[in-house]
């Protein structure tokens, strides 16, 4: 391995960071994580923090899952790879493909198609969504609804439903036919609505509104996260998805749930749609899937929309998509592995326990600095502290940036997405870890 001078001095030399701009790495050199072990990562200097981005919301079990590194190293010895494109498969994504129909029932979802990660998965239900309702004679409904805030990745399909300008404006135009409606965000919303039950309405009220504008009969589906993630965490009201689903339903609208984030545990439900008794037809996965340790995805699908496929004479069910990678052997051995620890320790309980925790400890925070605009969580381990200035105005640019750093140095790894600080640990962190988180957040928030 290269030292530590030549590591700092050649970073942005040749690289180029996602989500952000190339000279940002040139001016303030990130941190370089060189180790981590169980919820901590420690960077080239040795200075060891609690990782309370969980990688990037993917390493639930935290960094020393022995049995998916098993599963990995022992997939590699026996079949490195192999295509599952037509007239091949492979042992591993067969048993996967068991294991998640098993997983997914409460669901209702029965059929898993694999993808290389989240934004993959979401170009994929997309793309599904437009043949479902073409196989049924529908080839007029190519449109998508989503929300404001919303996060659906980084393809232009995922973009184009995206419902923040940071991953738009600068790669238009994009995909035509996809519309937005505002999104249960209590602290700011165009209703000036500060009530969740009052709110959840009034935007189920505006897509009624949208679908009657565009027609129904042009709309293939709605695709919304059961919690806003990168979007700065953003609860709905209990009532809101199953609304969704209700109005989706009314119209022949399919409804894709992006469980991206939120799928295996990280809500303190086992899905996010499960949290709010709700039944898509689509699930986007990924992330948590392998506990980060490889790139894996999986859309699953319901039965309904699976027996359209499945009993198509007409040959317009032939799916003409996929990737290299769909259905990787190595990918799907971590898979099965990663599902029965994250079944064994039964994750939802910690994360549930661990996330009221963190919940009132950053309320208690919210109570002591007035630079904190709004707090958001309470449904396991996701949430934000949202910085403001007077009257709800955008903070100082620099603030959050500032709380990060003070944080880091104080035992604690937390995520800046313009406003917001979010916090989205392991869902295997101690009582110990969430307290070390809080306390590297107060010493942060002090330097306000």
């Amino acid at each position: 391995m290269k030292d530590a001078n030549f590591l700092k001095a050649h970073n942005a030399r040749s690289l180029w960071h996602p989500m952000t701009a190339p000279a940002d790495s040139l001016k303030s050199p990130p941190a370089i994580i060189t180790g981590a072990q169980g919820t901590r990562i420690r960077d080239i200097d040795g200075h060891e923090v609690v990782d309370a981005v969980g990688g990037l919301w993917n390493v639930n079990l935290g960094y020393s899952c022995q049995p998916v590194k098993d599963a990995i190293a022992a997939q590699l010895d026996a079949l490195p790879y192999y295509s599952i494109f037509r007239g091949t498969s492979n042992d591993k994504v067969i048993e996967l493909a068991e294991e998640l129909r098993a997983f997914f029932a409460p669901d209702g979802l029965t059929r898993a198609f694999f993808t290389s990660g989240g934004s993959d998965s979401v170009e994929t239900a997309l793309r599904l969504a437009r043949q479902y309702h073409k196989i049924r004679g529908e080839a007029g409904r190519t449109k998508f609804l989503s929300l404001k805030k919303g996060y659906h990745g980084t393809h232009m399909g995922g973009a184009s439903v995206n419902g923040n300008v940071n991953f738009r404006t600068q790669y238009e135009p994009l995909l035509p036919g996809c519309f937005h409606i505002p999104a249960p965000y209590t602290y700011r919303n165009p209703f000036n609505e500060t009530d969740p039950a009052r709110l959840a309405q009034l935007c189920l009220q505006a897509l009624e509104d949208e679908i009657a504008f565009q027609g129904a009969a042009t709309i293939a589906a709605f695709i919304m996260e059961p919690i806003l993630g990168a979007g700065g965490v953003i609860p709905p009201h209990a009532s809101f998805m199953p609304g969704v689903e209700a109005i989706c339903r009314k119209h022949g609208i399919l409804l894709i749930a992006d469980e991206v984030i939120t799928a295996f545990g990280r809500t303190g439900a086992w899905t996010g749609s499960r949290l709010w008794g709700v039944k898509p037809d689509f699930a986007c996965t990924a992330k948590a899937i392998t506990n980060g340790y490889f790139p894996f995805g999986a859309v699953m699908i319901a039965e309904g929309v699976a027996q359209v496929f499945e009993s198509d004479e007409s040959g317009k069910a032939a799916i003409g998509h996929g990737y290299t990678y769909s259905g990787h052997p190595v990918g799907a051995a971590a898979a099965i592995a990663c599902l029965a620890e994250t079944k064994r320790l039964n994750v939802p309980v910690n994360a549930a326990a661990r996330g009221q925790q963190l919940w009132h400890g950053i309320t208690a925070l919210k109570a002591k600095y007035p630079q904190i605009g709004d707090v958001r969580g309470g449904h396991g381990l996701m949430l934000a502290i949202e910085l403001a200035g007077p009257g709800k105005s955008a903070p100082p640019k620099a603030q959050p940036g500032q709380v990060q750093a003070k944080a880091y140095a104080e035992g604690a790894m937390v995520r800046v997405s313009g406003p917001n600080i979010i916090l989205s640990p392991p869902l295997v962190i101690t009582e110990a870890d969430a307290a070390t988180i809080l306390t590297a957040l107060d010493a942060g928030l002090a330097t306000l």
